[in-house]
């Protein structure tokens, strides 16, 4: 291929990986476009592997874990830097690449006629070396560039698998982005890496951190885990992603109660403070963002203070590492939970890795690392590893190198695509498209327009077997790609609890308040931390942890246990309790007697005693105290508009109907004994049996129209009183207006009185025509009772005050009819020989 379509194919691949427009702007072609060559400065010594192809691939491993730096004298040029600690994981994942560039040059359907290569490097898990590496690719190996048409020397990658640490990816992106150069990290999990102003060319295979966090959020929530302790390691990794957790943590209802920095320098008086931290907390969940080389120390504090009984969450960083697999930590660390990277199978695999003769990277390290397993003093390099068993040739569980594979796939893909290209459709601007394909194993790679991958995890736990053995269980699936609110599957089942009642712990700052109560935060104290106050009377809260009560409606009242809005009970005089049943009965006999003394007075209507004193009124008397007894049942029974519109009505008119009637008898009383002196008859005209019933509907009419002014003006209504009872509805008739209800009362009041008055007056005349002895005293029943009857129902609650009024009513309406028609009934039938004008006039000569 020629220098310039490498360079367009840089361009290309971003468009394909992701579908924002970039441009490309190489300063390494615009620099020499005065010039026919360029040349490297400096020529740097890395360990690598590299394979021949059209199209170079690069990439960036963890294959040694320490760096020799040289003595820098500075007087001469300073020698090239080494790496020791062979990582047998990081080189299993570089012949991972190199195994899927194979296959994929094998693939007919695949990059057909093109043959990929690739440009493999050890980072030494030391960014300065990992930026070199990444440099060199980019920039080319060779010492001189050549621009002419022939494209001599080794053309630039064309892209990076890696780099699989996060800090190093920030720092490469950081400049191959200024160059478009794409980036495909395998194990670079930081969400900062998501900005894709900062890095318009890195992408990645593994989730972000913030997709893990929520996937650690989501297990919490089901777990009912909402007091946390939080360790992060101190780098981009662990920062960024205790910085998400704690965000997402308290958006989801929880808190962190506590959150501490592993120290780099792992200083023992730090790691004792945490541990110290740790045991004291009453949080017995801890989540860990970090690596082996972080944690490692801190768990050896954790042994030697003994500090059991906690559950470990782990992040994708250290859930798979079997360096914590031993019998002095699994006491400590059995039954840990973590998120893991989904696992994967790569047919072919095994096989390819123990055929790679260790003639790679340039390192006796490498070589002496298996020198025990072969057996021998001295490796060769010819050695054939299906004769030992390492954890090199393990393909059990495939995560970073599964990821490592698809990112191989990735690039090839866009390649592939691009190649495919029809003018008109291309996958540029209104034609773009982005790679997306289907791995062997059924997982669907694609990318958003952050960059990242699809989010899937596997949930691990760390089965701690009696032989002390671990056994790593995979017991759930967190997809983001499902259905909202089925991205988690967990089999709670399967989960290994390392306590004795072998059941996850509670972990809560303060238990959840239980319907009926509300939270009430503690000042100064995370929101998990609260009081439970019971709801205020009247007021419910129906779910836990409500932050406040609700107040019931109007008719509604809170059950005993405040959870529940339930109707109130409902009060008034009913005709079903004894108190109603008393008065109706009471009212009823009332009614009865006056019944019967009306048949007596009519059966003996033409007798001295029926006919003394104007018999007709007697009659209208009888009426006037039958219908007040039937008035008192308008008071039993629930309120309506009609019964309060009528009671006061029928009670005013009754009454005064039936005082109207003493009144006038009284002053006919006082008249014909009057007449008895000269001159006075002439007096006895103006009472007469008309002017009496006159006078009475002339009194009576006062007392309706009265009534009439007070229903129109302002009638009286039913009313539902919460005054008296907060549990219960009053049913009551408010008066309307208490000015009519006074006038009402008030002009009773006064006819009662001029009648005691008046009765008074004539308590001494001759007994034989004389009621006026028996007025007198049933009026000072009658208006003893009513003066009693006001503040007996002022001070008297809901129906009581009903009952009150019922019984002034029957009070004074038996002492009207006893004190006026008893004398006369006992007359009438125990004596009837005085029931003769014989002996009523006869008595009164005698007196005279």
């Amino acid at each position: 291929m020629r220098v310039r379509q490498y360079i367009n194919l840089y361009l290309s691949i971003i468009m394909m990986l992701n579908s924002s427009s970039l441009s490309l702007v190489l300063k390494y072609s615009s620099a020499s476009s005065s010039s026919s060559t360029c040349r490297l400065r400096e020529q740097f010594s890395l360990n690598g592997m590299y394979q021949k192809g059209d199209v170079i691939l690069g990439g960036l491993f963890e294959v040694h874990y320490f760096t020799v730096f040289p003595e820098l004298s500075f007087t001469s040029e300073p020698q090239q830097l080494h790496c020791e600690g062979f990582d047998s994981f990081g080189f299993q994942q570089a012949q991972t690449m190199a195994f899927a560039v194979d296959e994929i040059n094998r693939n007919p359907d695949l990059l057909p006629n093109i043959t990929l290569g690739y440009q493999l490097y050890d980072n030494c898990l030391k960014l300065g070396v990992s930026f070199r590496a990444a440099m060199s690719m980019a920039s080319g190996t060779e010492e001189e560039f050549l621009l002419d048409e022939t494209c001599s020397g080794s053309p630039p990658v064309l892209g990076i698998v890696g780099d699989p640490g996060s800090t190093h990816s920030i720092a490469i992106s950081s400049v191959l982005g200024l160059f478009r150069v794409p980036m495909v990290s395998h194990y670079a999990t930081c969400s900062c890496l998501s900005d894709r102003g900062k890095y318009p060319s890195f992408f990645r295979t593994i989730p972000s951190d913030a997709f893990q966090v929520r996937a650690m959020i989501q297990i919490l929530r089901r777990l009912g885990w909402t007091w946390v302790g939080l360790l992060f390691s101190d780098d981009d990794y662990g920062v960024h992603a205790a910085r998400s957790f704690h965000s997402s943590l308290s958006e989801s209802g929880g808190c962190v109660a506590y959150s501490q920095l592993l120290p780099k320098d792992n200083r023992p008086t730090e790691l004792q403070r945490i541990v110290r931290e740790i045991k004291s907390s009453s949080a017995r969940v801890v989540v860990v963002f970090s690596n082996e080389a972080y944690l490692l120390p801190l768990l050896d504090e954790v042994v030697v203070q003994n500090v059991k009984g906690l559950q470990w969450i782990a992040s994708e960083a250290w859930t798979t590492s079997s360096v914590f697999h031993t019998p002095r930590l699994m006491p400590y660390l059995g039954g840990t939970l973590g998120i893991a990277i989904r696992r994967g199978e790569i047919p072919g695999l095994r096989d390819y890795l123990l055929s790679v003769l260790f003639l790679s990277f340039n390192s006796n390290h490498l070589l002496n690392y298996f020198i025990h397993y072969a057996g021998g003093d001295v490796c060769t390099g010819q050695e054939d590893l299906r004769d030992v068993e390492t954890n090199y040739g393990d393909v059990s569980e495939l995560r970073p190198e599964y990821n490592v594979y698809k990112a191989v796939y990735a690039l090839a893909h866009a390649l592939h695509d691009l190649l495919q290209c029809v003018p008109g459709r291309g996958p540029f601007s209104g034609h773009r498209c982005r790679v997306n394909f289907t791995t062997g194993f059924g997982d669907r790679v694609s990318f958003d327009d952050n960059g990242d991958a699809l989010a899937i995890y596997d949930i691990l736990n760390w089965v701690w077997l009696q032989d002390g053995s671990v056994q790593v269980e995979n017991v759930g699936v967190i997809d983001e790609s499902a259905p909202a609110g089925q991205e988690l599957t967990l089999d709670e089942d399967r989960i290994f609890w390392n306590f004795e009642s072998k059941k996850p712990p509670r972990s809560v700052c303060s238990e959840s308040c239980l319907p009926g109560t509300r939270v009430a935060r503690k000042k100064g104290e995370p929101v998990c931390c609260f009081d439970c106050i019971s709801c205020a009377e009247g007021e419910v809260s129906n779910t836990t942890d409500s932050t406040e009560c609700s107040r019931c409606p109007e008719d509604f009242w809170s059950s005993p246990e405040r959870d529940l809005c339930i109707p109130k009970g409902v009060e008034f005089l009913s005709y079903q309790e004894s108190l109603g049943i008393s008065l109706m009965t009471a009212s009823l006999l009332g009614a009865l007697i006056c019944a019967v003394v009306l048949g007596i007075f009519t059966r003996y209507r033409n007798t001295p005693v029926v006919k003394a004193n104007n018999s007709e009124l007697s009659f209208l008397l009888l009426l006037s105290l039958k219908l007040c007894f039937l008035c008192s049942l308008l008071f039993i029974g629930r309120p309506r508009l009609w019964t309060c519109q009528l009671r006061h009505a029928a009670f005013g008119i009754s009454f005064v109907l039936c005082v109207s009637c003493i009144l006038v008898k009284t002053m006919v009383v006082l008249a014909v004994f009057r007449t008895s002196k000269p001159g006075a008859k002439a007096s006895l005209k103006w009472f007469g049996a008309g002017q009496q019933r006159g006078t009475v509907l002339v009194l009576t009419s006062f007392q309706a129209a009265i009534c009439t002014a007070w229903l129109v003006s302002a009638s009286p209504t039913p009313h539902k009183n919460t005054r008296y009872h907060n549990d219960k509805i009053v049913y009551e008739c408010v008066v309307g207006s208490v000015a009519g209800f006074g006038a009402l009362l008030g002009y009773i009041g006064l006819l009662a009185f001029l009648s005691f008055l008046l009765a008074f007056l004539a308590r001494n005349l001759p007994d034989n025509f004389n009621e006026a002895k028996f007025i007198t005293f049933s009026m000072l029943i009658f208006c003893a009772v009513w003066i009693s009857f006001v503040p007996a129902y002022v001070s008297s609650p809901g129906k009581y005050a009903d009952a009150v009024e019922i019984f002034a009513i029957l009070a004074s309406s038996f002492g009207l009819l006893v004190a006026l028609f008893g004398p006369k009934c006992y007359i009438i039938l125990l004596r009837p020989e005085r029931n003769t004008k014989k002996a009523l006039m006869g008595r009164a000569t005698t007196k005279t």
